[in-house]
Formats: C-alpha cells, structure tokens, sequence
C-alpha cells in the first residue's frame, strides 16, 4: 500500500503535468511490451513484436520532450548517479555496466540514452496519437474537477487507482509505503502506459511525482469514414481530436499538420456551430458544442 500524506500547504500545491511524459511513456511501454496479459495493450503489443521481429528498430527521433529527458540524464551530477543506482541495488543484483554510470561515464551514459531512444522510436512514438489523446482527455477532466471543487474534488476524481481520506492518499502499491509531502505538493502525471497500480519516485528528497494511469475505458476509435466523408478527412479529424478540450499547438502536434492547417479547419468548425474557441494568453483552447458531440456521436 502506498500512503501519500498530505499538509495544507500541499493542498495547495497539487498539479497534473499538461502533456504524457515522453520518458516516463518510454520506460513503462518497455515493461508493458513483455506482459501478455494486459489485453488492453494487446494489440499494440503483437504490432510491436512484429515490426521489430520483420523490420528492426528505425527511425528519427520526434519529440522534444524526449531530448530534454536524455538531456537531462546526460547531464546528471555522479553523486547522484551513485545515489541513484544504490537505491536499485537494494532491490535487485545489478550488472557489471551499471558501474560504468555510477562513475559518470560518458560512453555508458550515452549507451543508456541511445537505448532509451531507440525504445521509444519503436514502442512510443507510432502509438503517440493514442497516447497524447487519452492523456489530455483525463488531463480535462481533472482541470474541470479542480475547477469546480478545488484540490480535494481533483484528488477525490483518481478514483479508483486512489482513495482519499483526507489528509491520506492511498493505493494498492508493489512494497508498504509511506510518503510524506512536507510541504512540497505533489506533481500528477497521467500516463497511458501505466497500468493497474501508480508509480512513485524512489527517493523522497525528490520533488514528489507520482505517475498515474488514465483510463482507456473510452479509447476512441478512428474517425467514422462516414463522417470523413461529410466534412473531409482532415477537419474531421480535427473535431475529433477536439473532444478531448485541445489547444490549437496540441492539435497540430497531435495530428502531425501546420498551425495554419488548424487554424483554417477550426475557424470552418467554429462558423457553422461544431466547437467554440476561448483565448487563454497565448493559447487558443477548443472544445466541442453540443451539436459537434452529437455530430461525433
């Protein structure tokens, strides 16, 4: 069980990260690739297996996010790479390269990176529609629990991987476990990757972040030809991708077009009733109209 408790300074301090974590979603695809008995990855799974066993692993690197976490592994200081690696040795008996890290290697630093690269071109990055879909979906609901009933009404809303009685936030967890935020708040970060039970950070001189799985109960399906059809495949899938309250860089990132592409598709859906649009500084948000969810429907 883990017991994650909470001060009223940490109340305060509750955040949902805005986007997956392209590292995080690496490193828990890797486990998720050898567990067969997940059905709801399993389709994901066999088109994995497959490619890697006909094609091998290609292709470039695409995202950001993930540079800026090798980046950061790169330029992790030794001590902490000692701290880090001691805390896995508690657990299980490592092998002989991991020596090379605790030393701040830069040939075994790099060879960790490339692998992690390499993993998410494979497992990750064809799947990332999928992935940055459902996460902003769940990213909206808990935005609009906040909105309505404050921190207690968003951490109540993780049912049911989480159960709160204030001041105590609980899951079932793999060791008994006791966190203590002191202060510090606590960073949320959905994650369609994770599965079943939430995961923690180790060290608790860390900022406290705790990863959470979102549901794929409502995973949509592909855009209806019929409705590719009545409004062009692309705009429709624009209204689709907006039904998870996207702005208009989410949507171009999602759908892989250029911000003008977005912005003339989402001015057609705005004109003629199918979604509204609300400029947030910098941001334009969007989000379905009753007739543009039951256009969907």
């Amino acid at each position: 069980m883990l017991r994650i408790h909470f001060t009223d300074q940490d109340l305060a301090r509750v955040r949902v990260a805005a986007a997956p974590d392209p590292l995080w979603e690496t490193v828990l695809a890797m486990q998720k690739l050898v567990l067969d008995g997940i059905p709801v990855f399993a389709h994901w799974r066999r088109r994995v297996r497959r490619e890697l066993r006909e094609q091998g692993a290609r292709g470039a690197l695409r995202f950001l996010g993930l540079t800026a976490g090798l980046d950061a592994l790169l330029g992790t200081p030794v001590a902490r790479l000692g701290h880090e690696v001691g805390l896995l040795e508690r657990e299980r008996r490592l092998p002989r390269w991991t020596q090379g890290i605790v030393a701040g290697e830069t040939a075994a630093l790099r060879q960790v990176a490339d692998a992690l690269r390499l993993a998410h071109e494979t497992l990750v990055a064809p799947q990332w529609t999928a992935v940055r879909t459902q996460v902003d979906t769940d990213r909206a609901l808990r935005s609009r629990r906040a909105g309505e009933q404050g921190a207690l009404g968003l951490l109540d809303s993780l049912r049911p991987t989480f159960g709160w009685e204030a001041p105590v936030l609980t899951a079932r967890y793999p060791v008994d476990r006791d966190l203590h935020l002191r202060g510090r708040g606590l960073r949320l970060v959905p994650s369609y990757f994770c599965w079943d039970t939430p995961v923690a950070l180790a060290d608790e001189d860390l900022e406290p972040v705790v990863v959470f799985p979102v549901s794929h109960d409502h995973e949509r399906a592909p855009v209806p030809r019929e409705l590719a059809a009545l409004v062009g495949r692309t705009r429709a899938a624009v209204l689709h991708a907006v039904a998870g309250c996207a702005h208009s860089g989410e949507l171009a990132d999602r759908l892989g077009i250029s911000a003008t592409a977005v912005s003339r598709h989402t001015t057609v859906l705005r004109d003629n009733g199918l979604i509204t649009s609300t400029r947030d500084g910098a941001m334009v948000l969007h989000s379905l109209t009753p007739l543009g969810a039951a256009l969907l429907g």
